[in-house]
């Protein structure tokens, strides 16, 4: 899946979840979002990994949740990227690409 779009499939999404819900996808938004994502994340890998009460859910459905949260920090990390105009492939291509073998650093 090119990661364009992806970004335009989800652009889609949280524009449609905005207008149901009354919600403006501010700036601030976009970020505190993020972070409500990544809360959530966190709580699902405490679970995951026996640090939290799982009220009995079995491994397969945390299993399941970890990989939803995970989904949802990184959809709302390539949501901030488009509000704030960043080539997000340029960016990582930048930033981590850089050290593979073979790349100038």
């Amino acid at each position: 899946m090119e990661i364009n779009v992806l970004i335009e499939q989800l652009e889609t999404i949280s524009l449609k979840y905005a207008h149901e819900f009354g919600i403006e996808r501010t700036p601030d938004w976009f970020l505190l979002k993020l972070t409500e994502e990544l809360g959530e994340l966190m709580q699902s890998y405490l679970k995951f990994v026996g640090q939290a009460r799982a009220h009995d859910r079995g491994s397969m459905a945390l299993r399941r949740n970890l990989e939803d949260e995970l989904a949802d920090v990184i959809g709302m990390a390539l949501l901030i990227a488009k509000n704030q105009n960043i080539d997000i492939e340029k960016a990582i291509a930048r930033k981590w690409l850089q050290y593979l073998p073979g790349e100038k650093k």
